[in-house]
């Protein structure tokens, strides 16, 4: 029986094919890109927007910037946006950006719902690239696993080619761990230093970031933390300033460990830069940290410095973040000092014996209970042998009564001590 012609192929007319394929992808490979796919007349910087998670009834805003990268002016002629929970800030329109002139402008997610949601901004022009879009998304949730404190930075005015740093502490609020899988940093001229990712916040946990910003010219850029795991973003802006610049050092000024109602003072110096400057005012972030003797406003001359004391009274027992906030005429009008402590509690410990009581007595047991005559829990793991026993898990300000009961070889256990003990802890 024969095979019908239509399956029968020479072997010449595959090779063809290969050869056909081949140069085709050569040709392609060999096609000239025009400058404009590389580089887009009309571009935003960061080129698409990441909310992260928001709790419903809040919003959150990020700063994206339209720069025109191209030689002659555009004019941006609309802005449209497809989703109603993201809203820009207002521009005049139509709008003119010269060659290489940039706007800032600025984009706010407020969720309606439980879910992921994205969109797009669209800006009409009549650039090379007469459409840009900015993608953007978030999602809505009924509340925060992890907390940024603060939830968003702004570091004010610093001056060109300085670096201005703050302190964000994450915190698990959750009843079990969380995983931070990666961190990731938008806007160039923002960095961050602290943990290595990834890693998992324990329950209460907290860990601190240390955010940098160093502008490289002078205007306002944006940018953002992305915490992935949680989706939770910090947003961050800044300013390249000029000359006039205050300085603070140390900096971060960090008290160590202090007890708790007590108060540590450390000294802090600021001084003036590439001109005077003039603070008007100062404001500390927390209640337990407090600047001290200073009288607003003063003038630091160029090249001077005047020396404070910042003292820190620990409320309770813990790591403590905080900052001051100065406001003055400086290129970095709103310069910080970052501060941390940590506030220890004193340990107590109540010393306890008694005499053996039999030669057949092979252990002892010892009862605590907050009232004389409430409910006792025995607070030792294993059969005491001897007739001495220390209770380190007081606390400070509570009243302890105590009992003891002997257990002879056979394991029977003698009725409890009378009178009970107190201890009345400081």
């Amino acid at each position: 029986m024969r095979l019908p012609q239509s399956i029968i192929r020479p072997p010449f007319v595959r090779a063809v094919y290969l050869l056909t394929i081949g140069m085709a992808i050569l040709l392609l490979g060999m096609a000239p890109t025009s400058a404009e796919a590389a580089t887009p007349q009309l571009a935003c910087t960061p080129p698409h927007l990441r909310f992260g998670t928001i709790v419903l009834g809040q919003t959150e805003t990020l700063l994206v910037t339209v720069t025109n990268n191209g030689q002659p002016s555009v004019t941006v002629s609309g802005i449209t946006v497809s989703n109603s929970e993201f809203t820009t800030s207002p521009l005049t329109l139509p709008l003119v950006l010269l060659a290489g002139q940039s706007v800032d402008l600025s984009v706010t997610f407020a969720p309606t719902a439980m879910a992921w949601t994205g969109g797009t901004i669209k800006f009409s022009s009549n650039a090379a690239n007469p459409t840009l879009q900015l993608e953007v998304g978030g999602t809505g949730v009924s509340s925060e696993g992890v907390t940024a404190s603060p939830s968003t930075v702004s570091f004010g005015q610093v001056a060109i080619g300085t670096s201005s740093t703050v302190p964000v502490v994450l915190k698990n609020d959750r009843s079990w761990n969380v995983p931070l899988p990666a961190l990731q940093t938008t806007g160039s001229e923002f960095s961050m230093s602290g943990p290595t990712f990834p890693l998992i916040l324990g329950v209460g946990q907290s860990v601190t970031l240390n955010v940098t910003f160093t502008p490289q010219s002078a205007g306002t850029t944006g940018g953002s933390l992305f915490i992935s795991g949680p989706a939770l973003a910090i947003p961050l802006t800044g300013t390249g300033g000029g000359t006039g610049q205050l300085i603070i050092a140390p900096a971060p000024l960090n008290f160590g460990d202090v007890m708790v109602g007590t108060t540590a003072t450390l000294a802090m110096t600021m001084s003036a830069a590439g001109g005077s400057v003039t603070v008007s005012s100062a404001s500390s972030s927390s209640s337990q940290f407090a600047l001290d003797g200073a009288s607003f406003p003063f003038t630091i001359a160029a090249g001077q410095g005047l020396s404070f004391n910042v003292g820190f009274t620990p409320k309770n027992s813990g790591t403590a973040s905080g900052s001051l906030s100065f406001v003055s005429n400086a290129s970095n009008s709103q310069a910080l000092e970052s501060l941390t402590g940590i506030g220890t509690q004193t340990q107590f410990s109540v010393n306890l014996w008694w005499s053996s009581s039999s030669s057949e007595v092979i252990g002892y047991n010892v009862y605590r209970s907050i009232a004389a005559n409430g409910a006792y829990s025995k607070i030792n793991s294993t059969l005491d042998p001897n007739t001495a026993f220390t209770d380190g898990t007081v606390v400070s300000g509570q009243t302890y009564y105590y009992a003891a009961t002997s257990v002879n070889s056979g394991g029977q256990e003698s009725t409890r001590s009378t009178p009970p003990v107190q201890a009345v802890v400081p």
